[in-house]
């Protein structure tokens, strides 16, 4: 535990440092240290004091409740929400270690799985410091996991219904934890492995019969009956409240979404080029093809190791999204440390892939800079870097599935429930 502390209270001291950088750069440099978003998330907390809607402001497309959440930065000082994001980053930290000690991982690596890829990661850092709240999603999207694992069914479901209504993406992990409660109801090994249903053929149809049909058992239930209400009441609220701005702004756009801004994006420069044409909509909904038959395949292979299949869910579909920026990979960095006792590699691999990740951001970002600080039209050179960068993710991925092994720590049973 000494440790644990103090990694978390390094891990503090620089977030409070950046924050306290950041109120300096802003007021003395022309380059915010602030991201932009969070005047944004400001002016609309500003407006829900008022008593009107949050999507009076342009650009706000996020759920009401994080307005509401934030109105101290207009009752208190500006600066609330960033604090408020950085509790939520080290909160997270503090659910990732439990959930490693859970698993059977020693004190020791679990404090250093968590440190390394979360907690003095310059990335999370810098994202909550700047005033963005995706470490608010990550800390509901690893309660779920902790409490999925741990047997909690109905805690799990209120922190993912949460987190869906925050963000879309969670949605996704919809498929891979229903597979794992149909698993741990059938004996802890899925239903295919332990010929849960005695009559199943074994056949590609009776797999599937196995799968897919046998999850509607009591936790599956029970999961999908209070995550649904959660959402569904959050939804009913905020549409009593702002209508049909709501629904537009905090979930439709973002399922509709054709960015052609300079993006990480493989599809970018395409959605860009067509923006004016008929096809332009129906080729922003082809681009989900890939990412939902991965999804799918990623599902059936690694639902017994939870935290494993959200990790490469997550890393796939940020990796292809028709939308994909720097904050984007918090998402499956949040994850990272569940994920790091089970994948057995050497330092030398592991920091050469590390090293690649960082060279794809630069090559990319060389190109962005000339763009929007100079005005050279690089349109062309930022998508060739954006299709190298999608490689180097997908080299990644590749070989974080080829050197993962689901030792006795992972495989075996977890604590009692």
């Amino acid at each position: 535990r000494p440790g644990v502390g103090a990694a978390l209270g390094a891990a503090l001291l620089a977030r409070l440092g950046l924050v306290l950088y950041g109120l300096h750069q802003d007021g003395a440099m022309r380059v915010r240290y602030t991201d932009v978003d969070y005047r944004v998330f400001t002016d609309a907390a500003r407006l829900v004091t008022e008593g009107r809607s949050p999507y009076r402001r342009a650009t706000y497309r996020y759920t009401p409740l994080l307005a509401w959440l934030l109105t101290p930065n207009v009752y208190l000082a500006e600066v609330f929400g960033k604090l408020l994001f950085v509790a939520g980053d080290l909160a997270a930290a503090v659910v990732a270690y439990r959930a490693l000690r859970r698993r059977g991982t020693a004190a020791g690596q679990a404090c250093g799985c968590c440190a390394a890829a979360w907690l003095l990661n310059p990335l999370p850092m810098a994202v909550s410091s700047r005033g963005n709240a995706e470490a608010l999603v990550a800390l509901l999207v690893l309660a779920t996991l902790y409490f999925v694992e741990g047997g909690s069914v109905g805690k799990a479901a209120i922190c993912y219904g949460l987190a869906v209504h925050m963000k879309i993406y969670p949605l996704t992990y919809a498929l891979p934890i229903a597979l794992h409660l149909q698993s741990k109801w059938c004996g802890g090994e899925g239903a295919v492995d332990t010929g849960c249903d005695k009559k199943a053929k074994f056949t590609f149809v009776g797999y599937l019969w196995q799968l897919f049909v046998k999850m509607l058992n009591r936790d599956v239930l029970l999961f999908g009956t209070v995550a649904g209400s959660v959402l569904a009441a959050l939804t009913v609220a905020f549409y009593h409240l702002y209508g049909w701005d709501f629904l537009e702004h905090a979930y439709l756009y973002h399922l509709t979404r054709r960015d052609i801004r300079h993006n990480f994006s493989p599809y970018f420069y395409m959605l860009y080029l067509t923006a004016e044409s008929k096809w332009s909509f129906a080729l922003g909904l082809a681009a989900f093809l890939p990412q939902l038959l991965l999804l799918l395949v990623v599902s059936i292979a690694f639902y017994r190791d939870l935290a494993f299949c959200c990790f490469l869910h997550t890393a796939i579909f940020v990796s292809f999204n028709k939308v994909c920026t720097s904050q984007y990979f918090v998402w499956y960095l949040c994850l990272l440390p569940l994920v790091m006792p089970s994948v057995k590699m050497s330092w030398c691999r592991g920091v050469l892939l590390l090293f690649l990740w960082f060279i794809g951001q630069g090559l990319w970002l060389a190109p962005a800079y000339f763009l929007e600080f100079k005005g050279y039209s690089t349109f062309l050179l930022i998508w060739l870097a954006g299709l190298l960068f999608l490689f180097i993710n997908s080299f990644i991925i590749v070989q974080i599935i080829s050197h993962y092994q689901k030792e006795a720590q992972v495989a075996k049973k977890l604590k009692q429930q």
